[in-house]
């Protein structure tokens, strides 16, 4: 649960570098309350109201937690926007966010499996 908490205290940050581990714990997690926020809808008949607020809350979090973990692979964050490539881009992100990140520190910072390690 701290990789959650931890990218949401980083609201906004898109400088700096995201582990693997972080981006995809936060992924999980995310759709793991997502799926619940949707159950929660459905049962008080919300139409889709608080799905929205959670979308919407969480959508600058996942923005800065995927352009750092693009930071760690020596991309830039703009590589984001190869998921509007058709039928090919989102697969080209997701290799792009599944890549190990650099070892060494890169134009974006230290290899943050360096500073936790």
């Amino acid at each position: 649960m701290n990789y959650y908490t931890d990218v949401l205290k980083k609201y906004a940050t898109f400088s700096g570098r995201a582990r693997r581990q972080e981006f995809w714990m936060f992924f999980l997690i995310n759709v793991a309350v997502a799926i619940v926020v949707a159950i929660i809808d459905a049962v008080i008949g919300a139409n889709s109201i608080l799905s929205i607020v959670y979308a919407v809350a969480v959508l600058v979090p996942g923005l800065a937690v995927t352009v750092r973990r693009l930071h760690d692979i020596g991309k830039s964050g703009w590589w984001f926007f190869i998921y509007f490539v058709p039928l090919i881009g989102w697969i080209w992100l997701i290799v792009l966010l599944a890549t190990e990140g650099q070892p060494n520190p890169n134009q974006y910072g230290p290899s943050p499996k360096a500073v936790h390690a």
